[in-house]
């Protein structure tokens, strides 16, 4: 593959924050990488066929957008009009040149526009001929989400596009196949486009929207309201369109003897990646990050290192960045962290805590007792739920995620912030709880 020096292909970097100071025998060390990528940059090996872009307009992409059609989206009437109108928007935000296709989502995934097996390109006639077509979309029959992702797939990889995308919109249950059914098209299609998940109303199940968009390294979030779906659906497909390089992976370098003990991402959300590591030959691993434009992630790795005498330091693990290839080989994105650690008798320098690594455990067990809670509510544990949400109060204060701390204030009556100290509300709407389900792996960056 050819180098070129500029492009729409943005620069990376690595930043690498932690403690590197260890007590003797201590083995666990923790860092906050933070990834960046900027546009417009200059780097030293391309990331994407030169033909894949068009001058002026970033890399090519290719998008599915996936439109629930089940019988549940005539109540209200004005929930499929809503959603025509959201697809409308979204289509309309397509930059010209992009590859697309609607799909009607029931029991059964069918193909609205172009149809034939085929994707159209963007251009003013073919916005206006997809939006045409929408008009023929009604409500009717069953929800089977595996259904609508394969045939995304399938759409999604006819196109020789440097970016694939998918768009997902629901107001049910998953309730025409099995969990199995789903799970096995989220593992056929994961790595192979990216997909936003959302769920409009509150007749749809949360876990099964999140699960999705994690599977598939795409955001979810609920849209309460159907009429607030336009401005949902424009604002995802400008991200989407933004996007300019897909399939990075952060690959972690351990020498020998140490182990990786967890790696996830905690902004800005939190995602586990520790599981889909992927060997990169010896004592390397890939972990994926899906697709990038302008924008700054940071991740939490956790390394075990073996256990050494004061005055001992050793590299605990090298980051770097990379776009895996079919052939086994990897383009290099040319950005570097080092995760070190160094064995000390300073008890003041070995047990003090990096602030970035505080903070963003913090945000993780925000994330997870918020869960904890609300599945407590739900059993009847109403003591467990207390403690749960009033604990999640009490990292949200300290930690300034006012975000959720606003969502957690619709769901139990704070008496004391800086304690946890709170009641549960007697009535809570569903969209309320739904909502802080949904958005608990929100997270707030540290403050430098």
């Amino acid at each position: 593959m050819a180098n070129f020096s500029k492009s729409n292909v943005p620069q990376f970097s690595v930043e690498v924050y932690q403690n590197e100071y260890l007590p003797e025998g201590g083995r666990e060390v923790n860092a906050i990488v933070t990834v960046s990528a900027t546009g417009g940059g200059t780097i030293g090996s391309a990331v994407a066929a030169p033909h894949l872009y068009s001058p002026g307009q970033g890399p090519s992409a290719a998008v599915a957008l996936m439109v629930d059609c089940s019988g549940s989206m005539d109540y209200p009437p004005t929930k499929m009009r809503n959603a025509r109108d959201a697809t409308a928007a979204a289509i309309d935000t397509l930059r010209d040149g992009v590859h697309f296709a609607v799909i009607d989502g029931t029991h059964v995934a069918r193909e609205v526009y172009p149809g034939g097996g085929r994707l159209a390109v963007a251009d003013s006639a073919t916005r206006d001929q997809a939006k045409q077509a929408l008009r023929r979309l009604s409500a009717g029959g069953g929800t089977a989400i595996g259904t609508w992702l394969k045939l995304a797939d399938r759409l999604l990889a006819s196109a020789d596009v440097a970016i694939r995308h998918g768009i997902l919109l629901t107001d049910g249950r998953n309730e025409h196949e099995s969990p199995e059914d789903l799970k096995a098209a989220l593992d056929a299609c994961a790595g192979r486009f990216t997909c936003d998940a959302r769920g409009v109303g509150t007749d749809w199940e949360v876990k099964e929207v999140t699960t999705i968009a994690s599977a598939l390294l795409g955001t979810a979030d609920i849209v309460a309201d159907p009429a607030a779906l336009s401005a949902d659906f424009t604002q995802m497909m400008e991200a989407a369109m933004g996007k300019e390089v897909a399939d990075v992976a952060l690959r972690l370098w351990t020498p020998v003897g140490t182990q990786i003990k967890f790696v996830k991402q905690v902004a800005p959300t939190v995602e586990e990646l520790t599981d889909r590591r992927t060997d990169a030959g010896p004592r390397a691993g890939d972990y994926p990050t899906g697709s990038w434009g302008d924008e700054s992630r940071d991740y939490h790795v956790c390394v075990e290192v073996p256990a050494a005498n004061v005055g001992q330091e050793m590299l605990a693990a090298r980051v770097s960045l990379v776009i895996p290839q079919s052939d086994g080989t990897a383009q290099n994105l040319g950005a570097q962290g080092l995760v070190k650690a160094v064995w000390t008798d300073d008890m003041v320098a070995s047990t003090s805590i990096n602030p970035q690594v505080a903070h963003y455990t913090g945000q993780a067990e925000l994330a997870q007792v918020i869960q904890q809670g609300l599945d407590a509510r739900k059993s009847g544990d109403f003591d467990g739920a207390t403690a749960k949400l009033g604990r999640a109060v009490q990292l949200a204060s300290a930690s300034g995620n006012a975000d959720t701390a606003k969502l957690l204030a619709k769901v139990v009556d704070v008496v004391d912030a800086a304690t946890g100290t709170v009641r549960l509300k007697a009535k809570v709407t569903e969209a309320d709880e739904m909502t802080l389900e949904t958005r608990s792996t929100k997270t707030v960056r540290v403050k430098k």
